[in-house]
């Protein structure tokens, strides 16, 4: 199933040039498995044309709330009862002034007094100029907005139609999808604060070369996000990947084991789970070269020597949070064979509630995954699948598990 399955979605758009954003809202809210109606006022249909949105939702688009389609002559009634949300995007600043005075004089706000608040809830992405967004008076309604209930995104930062440069920018398409399907999911992690490591470590020889692995970081920026979704406050700590911050997500950047076990030093003490997803490199050049490494024509390799690296998880995992129950931990083993067999080992040796196996080469740099989850009880087998889905998956388990705590 799509992330937004069986969901009716109420697209609103009031007057602003973000409104062509709101085109491909539309389509990405339909390719997520949605139904949309779009309700538009009458200052948004002179930035874009109803038969644009109808074409993308397949649907007849509503401005006026004297419609005559409507047997009942009671649009703002019958849309709002069949939304599981109403998103408004753009929500202009007059707009929101509007709602926060329950002002109703169009459909869209007449339909948005009107929803059922207890079940229908009111998404609204602000859009405008950065003097209006930093207005006091834009930012007093958008508290008292927060504070009646609906779920304010924020806004981005960036050039504007306007030629001025700053914050006040609707978010991108991708962005307001991303923040939707987050607030659809159970918020089984709220209260939760959660510590996740990701992808390779780089072990440097000299100022151009270096000693990495495979590991992409899909996996981990999954479970970062799919905590975020589930309602925790996430840190995650990201080796060097090329990935996009999942949003809610505090990113702290390294590249080295040594880098990576300070900066997660820098943040465990807060954290309640501790997520060790990062394909940490085992060892070290002892000596990086203060320059490139030249080959000569002796045909010698170079002499390099070693140490062992850290090893963070056991380190965290053998703290008096951790053992005391104040810290719950899971460990991550990328094997290439007998992976219950490794996993089982790695999961005592390290000290650790719950381990998670995948096969390494099966896996680096795709979209999807399979998992062996090894516990004290014995394991269990997460089917083949998107790293997204196996991540709401594995953070399910995590929480059934903390309940238990």
């Amino acid at each position: 199933m799509s992330d937004l399955s069986n969901k009716h979605i109420v697209l609103g758009l009031s007057g602003g040039i973000a409104c062509y954003k709101a085109a491909e809202l539309c389509r990405a809210l339909v390719k997520a498995g949605a139904t949309v109606q779009v309700v538009m006022t009458e200052a948004a249909a002179q930035f874009i044309t109803p038969v644009t949105l109808q074409a993308l939702s397949n649907r007849t688009v509503y401005v006026s709330q004297w419609d005559a389609r409507e047997p009942n002559n009671m649009a703002h009634i019958n849309l709002s009862r069949e939304a599981d949300a109403i998103v408004v995007a753009p929500a202009s600043a007059d707009f929101m002034a509007k709602l926060l005075h329950g002002r109703a004089d169009d459909l869209l706000s007449l339909m948005c007094l009107a929803r059922p608040i207890d079940r229908v809830p009111l998404i609204l992405a602000p859009a405008m100029n950065r003097e209006m967004w930093q207005h006091p008076a834009t930012q007093r309604n958008m508290a008292q907005l927060t504070a009646d209930g609906a779920y304010v995104l924020d806004v981005g930062q960036g050039e504007q139609a306007c030629g001025e440069t700053g914050d006040g920018r609707m978010l991108e398409p991708e962005e307001i999808l991303e923040g939707l399907i987050a607030f659809f999911q159970p918020k089984v992690l709220a209260g939760q604060h959660v510590l996740v490591t990701a992808g390779p470590t780089y072990e440097a020889m000299d100022p151009v070369r270096g000693i990495t692995n495979l590991s992409s970081g899909k996996m981990g920026f999954s479970i970062a996000r799919a905590a975020c979704e589930a309602g925790a406050e996430v840190i995650l700590v990201a080796g060097p990947v090329h990935l996009p911050t999942p949003r809610g997500v505090l990113r702290v950047n390294v590249r080295s084991a040594l880098e990576m076990q300070a900066a997660v030093a820098k943040h465990v003490g807060a954290a309640s789970v501790f997520v060790a997803t990062a394909a940490v490199a085992d060892w070290r050049v002892a000596d990086v070269a203060g320059q490139k490494i030249k080959k000569d024509d002796s045909g010698q390799l170079p002499q390099l020597n070693f140490v062992e690296n850290p090893d963070i998880l056991a380190g965290v995992a053998q703290s008096a949070r951790a053992k005391s129950g104040a810290l719950y931990c899971v460990g991550f083993a990328a094997e290439s064979h007998d992976l219950l067999k490794h996993a089982t080992a790695k999961r005592e040796r390290k000290g650790v509630p719950l381990l998670v196996g995948n096969i390494g080469p099966a896996t680096f740099g795709l979209d999807d995954n399979a998992l062996l989850l090894v516990d004290a009880q014995g394991s269990q087998e997460l089917p083949r699948a998107s790293k997204l889905t196996l991540a709401r998956q594995l953070v399910d388990e995590i929480s059934r598990r903390l309940e238990k705590v």
